[in-house]
């Protein structure tokens, strides 16, 4: 059911925002338009009532049915899609009955709920974010020999994969990309319609913070200086090099054995698969390197699960290194946020990480695979104090230079969205 919400069919230029869990990437751009005097909407699931956020008007559509029993497993990603373009589309026509027109749409086509909304609003701009495009070599699938599918049917699947992604770019006027890593897996004849520009760092409020303390379940007080390393991921997986980290700690703790180690993150499905046994990623890699530790080292590991942005940017700002490894696959926001803090970065190195991350530079990069060589780099880094001082340094001025949200990344996305009102 929709419901009237008080649309503005004046002459301010509308923008709508599509996005299956609104803000996501536009949580900095949908309210500095709404600051500039656009009239700004987002048409998302529904909200319990609630109708503005920032001054966006909330516009709802509801999904009515699932998916298909039985229905081919290459086709259920895609149906997922279409069930949400659909309600999306139903939605949408009744707002358009009511009178509203949009001027702009900007969406993420992760979801499939924009498929169609150029059918509904054909004089509407559209501009797509872009994040991904799925390849069966080169990128993340198959880049890790572990946990390889033996199927040579897998390149089928991520061709129906893609789909959604070829109708979009069909449909598109124009997009954005928040890295030149990410744009480079999509078709060279898209890139032509595709600014790059990431969504922004505040390095204004993410900053380093020599006074801050974290105080841990046990009752552990963490400050700036003490040998902390952290680790961070939504979801504790392989696409993140969570296994890699893990093997790396028997090592590392009996180096370093001051060392205590924060884990952010939780158990659920990632990016990838879960373990066939139906453990957790956690609790699997736990039980491998239980025999290389000690109870002492264990009470040196702390796991926080997810936690609220506040506290986890104070675990970054008391961290002496910072781990980040990664597929080779969409960036993690936690990695900019970790340099703009002025941590001292050991990445893997992966296409991804090498486009921010300079080795000695502003960081360290290790082999993706190596537990070993990562272990040796934090020691190395957690007994260079200076060395940390320089590097992390480096990172936050690099932030600061290519990254920040009020001098850089908000008047490109602007200067973007207008370009895409006037084409």
């Amino acid at each position: 059911m929709v419901v009237k919400v008080g649309i503005d069919t004046g002459d301010s230029v509308k923008v709508l925002f599509i996005h299956q869990n609104f803000p996501g990437q536009f949580k900095f751009l949908a309210p500095e338009l709404v600051d500039k005097g656009y009239k700004v909407y987002a048409l998302i699931p529904p909200t319990a009532g609630v109708k503005t956020w920032r001054g966006v008007t909330l516009l709802n559509y509801e999904i009515e049915r699932g998916n298909s029993p039985g229905i081919h497993e290459w086709l259920i990603d895609f149906e997922s899609k279409t069930i949400r373009a659909e309600a999306l589309y139903r939605a949408a026509l009744k707002y358009r009955d009511d009178g509203f027109a949009p001027d702009v749409i900007v969406a993420h086509p992760g979801w499939g709920e924009s498929l169609l909304v150029k059918e509904v609003w054909p004089d509407a701009k559209l501009g797509i974010y872009c994040e991904f495009y799925y390849q069966a070599e080169g990128l993340d699938v198959g880049f890790d020999p572990e946990f390889t599918k033996d199927d040579p049917a897998e390149a089928g699947r991520l061709a129906w994969k893609n789909i959604n992604n070829l109708l979009h770019i069909q449909n598109a006027d124009a997009a954005i990309c928040p890295t030149v890593w990410q744009a480079s897996t999509y078709p060279t004849s898209f890139r032509e319609k595709m600014s790059i520009c990431h969504e922004g760092i505040d390095t204004a409020s993410i900053t380093p913070n020599t006074e801050v303390s974290v105080v841990l379940g046990d009752g552990t007080r963490l400050s700036a200086g003490d040998p902390v390393v952290t680790f961070v991921s939504r979801s504790l997986e392989p696409y993140r090099g969570f296994h890699t980290f893990m093997r790396s700690l028997p090592e590392l703790l009996s180096n370093c054995p001051t060392t205590t180690v924060i884990i952010i993150g939780d158990e659920s499905k990632g990016y990838g698969e879960l373990p066939t046994s139906g453990h957790s990623w956690k609790m699997l890699l736990a039980q491998e390197i239980n025999a290389a530790m000690t109870p002492e080292q264990w009470d040196r590991i702390h796991f926080l699960g997810r936690i609220p942005h506040d506290q986890f940017l104070a675990v970054l700002q008391v961290a002496s290194v910072h781990v980040y490894l990664t597929y080779p696959f969409v960036l993690s926001w936690s990695l900019l946020e970790a340099m703009s803090v002025g941590c001292a970065v050991v990445g893997s190195r992966t296409g991804p990480v090498m486009e921010v991350i300079t080795d000695e530079k502003n960081g360290r990069l290790v082999d993706f695979f190596d537990p070993s060589q990562l272990s040796q780099q934090i020691c190395h880094l957690l007994n260079s104090p200076s060395e940390r001082s320089r590097l992390g340094a480096a990172a936050r001025s690099f932030v600061r230079d290519n990254y920040d949200l009020r001098s850089k990344c908000l008047p490109r996305q602007i200067e973007w969205i207008e370009r895409l009102a006037n084409a």
